[in-house]
């Protein structure tokens, strides 16, 4: 990192560098080789819709580099350190390595352009009996000098030659805006829409000029050598993306009324004709795609340092070396030395086209994750996100989207690779790197964003008849999390699909520094327990010196479903007498208050056994409680643990009611809709001398759980025995509904 302060302090570059490798990038090859080809397969409206289609990728981009870089410190890498220090190095060293891909394989795709300037003199070397020219007599040696040079004198040589080659290229264009030609002359209307015969598609012809657009970015991977780039970064981008857009429209209509449709895609080099001073295009050429290829072979070996650094690469030898930084010039050189090689494998390619559609794959996934980025920090809406220039949403969001809308739309096969190879780079990275935060951190805003604006929208829009639309809301309150499951289980089922659930691990005590930290340690182990166990039950802990006064509290919490908690849930253990049951139901006037459902579980050591088999029991005392327990009994088995598991209902009642409550029953079954067959009802005849216990206790003694109705009336003649004497079966849930629900 010293080093890289080093660096930056000893170039100190301003603004213009930023502008000035930007827009020659963007006024590049492709505008002088691949412009008229444009305008002819595409017809002048068309071509103009497409630079608008392309820059709404590209300008969203530059506002949403504008922005993070405003944000935060930008350092040596450019975009790469932007997309790193927010997706965190997992994702942005995947991300990162694409770009560098793409910002090396754009340096041997701007030499290709460099020797097409030769052309012209392809019939003059033809006199001299110099014929079947290769274009790579010419790449080969310029890229070896341009390696050797830039190796040599570094970031310096570069700034120093582009404001000369930046120079030529636009007097090349005022050449070429002030030229006229016969077909200019001749021409009494333009014509908009006119296009050679089946031309090519409007995505292949956008897929081959992007790369033009993407220069946009180019300036940004200078932000090393910035003297101050959060100021020089969002001035220079946006004036370079502004200015080429103009520029652009402008070269489509001066082609398209200066030349016929068969010229302009038959002549790379068409420009060359319109112009005032012929040779000054193919200069212009040369120079654009000169700088271009300095620019790019500049900030590639910045991004592969950058990565390096960031020990992004599985082996950190290679990753020491790559990041090495000589100590004079503080030049990258050995990442310079393989952006070389890498440059030489394309550039022996030598097609122009192959080479533009693979370069605009990985610019578009970059492009793309910048602009969510910019999105997702919006919506986080983190206090730490305050940058200088504010870019909207909805417009890193439209660049997001087109940006995959358009690697779908160019080709479907390259945006599979290239999702592919995103993918085991990621994968990778993920294995190999240390360091795996910051996209966490911002999905954590999102997430918080998301349910804050959800709790809002749920209060609001609360409906009087609840009844109708009842789902369980439990807060579970137990201080014996950690000697037994069995409470967290159960509220774990309920919120699994159906329900919400709060489960709050109770410390008997005061609030002191000492509790806090024993609070926050049983917390993390609570998460730990949660995460093994996949629930979606929000955790807490909370400290008391009395259950009245956790009661108190818990009956006033929110709910994690944005509405008010409906059911209070307790647990003590049936082996054990002394495991505060007495405490609950002196409360139990308490609770009642806000009206909510009370559930207690009288766990057993049998832990709900093989979640195979539920009873619920109906009395004829009972029945107000009826529908609230066939409903937590369908929500238990919605849970994968009781996939297998069957309802059955069991009614005990007097021999001269049996056939009237059976039909009731199965009524109640049938309009509710409810997973129970006929077959599990089982009516039983009790006589009045018989204990309901002892005939649950004979026939429940294979059930998981069994659930039975909690009458207050009972609880205030009995005390604590209501709870007592099931001995003889697993686990039981005792439930006393506040209100009836209907199931109808």
């Amino acid at each position: 990192m010293a080093n890289r302060l080093d660096k930056t302090q000893h170039q100190g570059f301003g603004t213009a560098p930023v502008f000035f490798t930007s827009i020659s990038t963007i006024l590049g090859a492709i505008l002088f080789l691949r412009f008229g080809y444009a305008v002819a397969n595409l017809g002048l409206l068309s071509c103009l819709v497409m630079v608008l289609v392309g820059h709404l990728v590209t300008i969203p981009t530059a506002m949403a580099i504008s922005e993070i870089a405003t944000n935060q410190k930008v350092q040596g890498g450019g975009v790469y350190y932007i997309i790193s220090r927010s997706f965190g190095i997992t994702i942005g060293g995947a991300i990162g390595i694409s770009l560098y891909l793409s910002q090396a394989i754009s340096t041997a795709f701007y030499i290709i352009a460099f020797a097409e300037a030769f052309r012209p003199l392809f019939p003059l070397l033809a006199d001299y009996g110099i014929v079947d020219l290769n274009l790579r007599w010419i790449t080969i040696p310029i890229t070896i000098g341009l390696i050797a040079l830039v190796i040599y004198k570094g970031a310096d040589l570069g700034m120093r030659t582009l404001y000369i080659v930046v120079g030529i290229l636009f007097l090349s264009l005022l050449s070429f805006f002030a030229g006229t030609t016969e077909f200019a002359q001749e021409l009494t209307k333009v014509d908009w829409n006119g296009h050679i015969k089946d031309g090519d598609s409007f995505f292949k012809v956008l897929a081959i000029c992007f790369p033009a657009f993407t220069g946009i970015a180019a300036g940004v991977g200078l932000s090393g050598d910035l003297k101050s780039p959060e100021q020089s970064i969002p001035i220079g981008t946006m004036l370079a993306g502004v200015f080429g857009m103009v520029v652009y429209m402008f070269v489509a209509y001066k082609l398209s009324v200066s030349a016929s449709l068969t010229d302009l895609d038959t002549d790379p080099l068409i420009m060359t004709d319109i112009s005032i001073w012929g040779p000054m295009v193919p200069i212009g050429l040369a120079a654009a795609a000169l700088s271009s290829a300095i620019g790019s072979i500049l900030v590639a070996p910045r991004t592969l340092q950058a990565i390096a650094e960031d020990k992004v690469l599985p082996n950190q030898s290679v990753n020491k070396w790559l990041g090495y930084i000589t100590k004079d010039s503080g030049e990258p050189l050995n990442s310079s030395l393989v952006t070389s090689f890498v440059t030489i494998v394309f550039v022996l390619i030598g097609d122009i086209d192959i080479v533009a559609q693979i370069i605009t794959m990985f610019f578009m996934v970059t492009y793309g994750a910048i602009c969510l980025i910019s999105f997702l920090e919006h919506f986080a809406s983190d206090p730490a996100y305050r940058p200088v220039f504010k870019s909207k949403p909805i417009i890193s969001l439209v660049g997001a989207v087109m940006c995959l809308y358009l690697m779908f739309k160019i080709s479907v096969t390259y945006t599979m690779i290239a999702l592919v190879f995103m993918v085991i780079l990621y994968q990778m990275v993920r294995r190999f790197t240390p360091n795996k935060e910051g996209l966490k951190a911002i999905f954590q805003g999102v997430i918080f964003q998301l349910s804050r604006q959800f709790q809002i929208f749920l209060q609001k829009t609360e409906i009087d008849n609840e009844e109708d639309h009842w789902r369980p809301a439990v807060v579970c309150v137990s201080r014996n999390t950690f000697k037994r499951f069995s409470a967290f289980n159960l509220v774990k089922w309920i919120a699994h699909k159906y329900g919400f659930a709060t489960y709050i691990h109770l410390i008997d005590g005061y609030l002191s520094k000492e509790t806090n930290k024993e609070a926050q340690k049983d917390l993390d182990r609570l998460i730990k327990i949660s995460e093994a166990s996949n629930s979606k039950v929000y955790l807490d802990t909370m400290i008391s010196p009395s259950m009245t006064s956790v009661i108190a509290q818990v009956i006033q919490l929110p709910s994690v479903a944005g509405k008010e908690n409906n059911m209070l849930m307790f647990e003590f253990s049936k082996k054990n007498n002394d495991d505060g049951l007495k405490q609950v139901i002196d409360n139990f006037k308490l609770m009642s208050v806000t009206g909510n459902d009370i559930c207690v579980l009288a766990s057993d050591e049998r832990n709900f056994g093989y979640k195979t088999e539920i009873h619920i029991w109906l009395t004829p005392k009972d029945l107000e409680n009826a529908n609230l327990m066939i409903l937590l009994a369908f929500i238990i088995i919605g849970h994968p643990e009781w996939s297998n598991a069957k309802i059955t209902l069991l009614a005990c009642f007097p021999d001269a009611e049996l056939e009237m409550r059976r039909e009731q029953i199965l009524k109640l079954i049938k309009t509710g809709r409810l997973p129970i067959s006929k077959n599990n009802v089982r009516l039983i005849s009790r006589a009045d001398n018989v204990d309901i216990k002892t005939v649950i206790n004979s026939t429940s003694q294979d059930a998981d759980l069994t659930i039975v109705g909690l009458r207050l009336e009972a609880l205030k003649k009995v005390n604590e025995q209501v709870f007592y004497g099931y001995d003889d079966i697993g686990d039981v849930l005792f439930i006393h509904t506040a209100q009836g629900k209907d199931i109808s």
